[in-house]
């Protein structure tokens, strides 16, 4: 949640800071501001709303200095407005503070800052930190970065903060806790400070990460120095961005969105390359080959995980189970932690998470450890929190995601459980080389296949006209298609605000049969496998309630194409890989219906790209 920018060095701060708010937008864009430091002031603006309100408002004002600070919000404390909006000054004026986490402790340390005088104009728990800061700095008289350390090891919660102070013109101070923060290092002797590294990679490949309770003080004299909480100089570890800046942008797509839901060829391709090679008969996940004998006599395995990523998880589960025959179990990773869960040096615990920094899959993560398990991590970002904490794990390639609905990592997701479950399956002899040689072969002709599917687009679009106007839906599914199902009235939720809901095709029997009538669009995936005799009878279920029938069929069927209202066929393919295919149109219809309703497809309200807090 919330995105984090700023900048110190030679050029003018305002155009970075601004650039690099609009690139992290997608963290949150409940409201915006920026500080800048010009000529001994802080000069603060922001504006409830997105960056384009910031831009506008700021427009006529000054906007110099070398220095500043932007955050572009995602409301926890406080409604979304402009005095809710970050920084939040000192009591002076002399020190502003962005803020991305919560603290949680926030109301106690109020109380006692009140008592000291301060005066609290916002309803964040944000203000708190910035006074803290300051009253620490007073009574101690000590510096800027002393005062933050001292402040930090009072508070309870997640943080990511980067304050800037009138008497420290040549300096910013930096610290996380449970919500990233990167520091970028330029060759002229500039630096900057982003939640990602989206706004960095333009100006410097050089970066930096901090890890849990470091403290990076930046300065123009005296360079970058990193300490922990508790004083110890930390000696940088600095790293080369991968990230290029023209996968930041459009592409000439209308949003961000569709544009990613068109590059899963790519992205599919890009996730199993080097990794599998059916001429020769080989997988393997190079970042978890020496954890694969441990997983293969584990216990069971575990994986955790929020959102599209837990549905990715659940087809995961079918899998592995399925081909391997491992026991797997898929948890939320908000709930993970709180049941007491029993965990022991014998399990595998897997995260998956597209950004890498999901609260509360770092913290499912974080208990596993403490337990003893094996913790290993399926994600996107390189260099995020979870690939740090991790023993193992597998980057899924995916390349940046910006719009705030999840699509190629999900089917990115999958590809990699699936190279798993296979590499597993093989090593552990429960599938047949004549099948391990089919399923490779398959797998990687799926990025044509998945062309092939984009190239529905005009039919999806044309069905999606017939229901943009829907106040409910259904999507059902059976096997490792249900996840399908679930991930697809996800998507329909997020960014059309349809209310929308995924169920086991035999479930909708025991209740959600009572919801249909004439004018509830009810979406299956009745692709040819195991399952479809009992799908096309939950088809004709439906029928009889005169329910619309929205069909995913494998190309060439004939019984459903007949039963349903629409069909769009999808590519013959092994049944264990129908997933990836089947996706594909529901992200379509989605994507084609909110844009139909006037939606803010790649910003939905309400949601943020990375869940940073728990």
């Amino acid at each position: 949640m919330c995105g984090i920018v700023a900048y110190i060095g030679k050029k003018e701060a305002y155009p970075i800071i601004l650039k690099g708010l609009k690139r992290l937008e997608y963290r949150g864009y409940d409201s915006a501001g920026i500080a800048l430091l010009n000529n001994g002031e802080i000069n603060l603006y922001k504006r409830q709303g997105k960056v384009s309100n910031l831009e506008e408002f700021a427009a006529d004002k000054n906007i110099n200095g070398n220095s500043g600070i932007g955050h572009t919000r995602w409301a926890t404390h406080g409604a979304p407005n402009d005095v809710n909006a970050h920084p939040h000054y000192s009591s002076d004026g002399s020190i502003a503070l962005i803020h991305n986490g919560i603290i949680e402790n926030y109301d106690s340390l109020r109380k006692e800052l009140i008592n000291h005088g301060y005066v609290f104009k916002s309803e964040t728990d944000t203000e708190v930190l910035v006074h803290l800061i300051d009253d620490i700095r007073k009574n101690e008289k000590i510096s800027i970065a002393e005062a933050v350390r001292h402040a930090l090891q009072n508070v309870v919660g997640a943080y990511a903060i980067v304050v800037i102070s009138k008497d420290n013109p040549n300096q910013l101070v930096a610290a996380r806790k449970s919500s990233p923060l990167v520091v970028g290092i330029s060759n002229e002797g500039d630096f900057y400070l982003a939640s990602d590294a989206t706004p960095i990679v333009e100006y410097t490949k050089r970066v930096v990460y901090l890890e849990d309770e470091e403290i990076a003080v930046v300065d123009l004299n005296e360079g970058l120095k990193i300490v922990n909480i508790g004083n110890q100089e930390i000696t940088p570890y600095v790293q080369q961005l991968q990230l290029e800046l023209e996968a930041l942008e459009k592409g000439g797509y209308e949003h961000f969105m569709l544009k990613e839901i068109h590059e899963q060829p790519r992205s599919i391709n890009d996730c199993f390359r080097g990794r599998l090679n059916a001429d020769e008969a080989w997988v393997s996940l190079g970042g978890i080959k020496e954890y694969e004998q441990k997983m293969i006599n584990a216990k069971r395995i575990v994986m955790v995980a929020c959102g599209t990523s837990w549905h990715a998880c659940l087809v995961g589960e079918y899998l592995l189970e399925d081909l391997a025959r491992i026991n797997v179990e898929v948890e939320y990773a908000s709930e993970f932690r709180y049941r007491n869960p029993i965990i022991g040096e014998n399990d595998i615990v897997i995260a998956v998470s597209q950004s890498g920094e999901t609260a509360d899959t770092l913290a499912a993560l974080e208990l596993a450890k403490s337990k003893g398990a094996t913790i290993l991590g399926i994600c996107n970002v390189v260099g995020s929190s979870i690939s740090r904490i991790t023993d193992a794990g597998s980057y899924t390639h995916a390349g940046p995601e910006i719009g705030v609905a999840s699509t190629k990592a999900f089917t990115a997701q999958v590809t990699v459980l699936t190279l798993m479950a296979l590499s597993l399956a093989y090593k552990k002899g429960t599938i047949s080389d004549s099948k391990f040689h089919s399923m490779l072969a398959e797998l990687e002709s799926i990025p044509e296949k998945v062309k092939l599917v984009l190239e529905k687009n005009d039919l999806i679009e044309k069905i999606a006209n017939t229901y943009k106007d829907a106040t409910n839906a259904l999507y059902l599914g059976r096997g490792s298609s249900f996840p399908v199902a679930l991930e697809g009235a996800l998507k329909l939720k997020e960014i059309s605000y349809i209310h929308a809901e995924g169920y086991p095709a035999a479930e909708m029997k025991h209740g959600p049969i009572a919801l249909i009538d004439e004018e509830m669009p009810v979406f299956v995936i009745a692709t040819k496998g195991t399952s479809y005799e009992k799908v096309v009878s939950n088809i004709q279920e439906v029928k009889a309630r005169k329910g619309k029938i929205i069909a995913i069929v494998t190309e060439g069927d004939i019984a459903v194409k007949e039963m349903a209202d629409h069909a769009i066929e999808i590519p013959e393919t092994d049944e264990h890989l129908v997933p990836i295919l089947a996706t594909i149109p529901l992200q379509l219809l989605s994507y084609h219906i909110a844009v139909m309703r006037g939606c803010n497809v790649d910003q939905p309200r309400n949601l943020a790209k990375s869940v940073t807090v728990e």
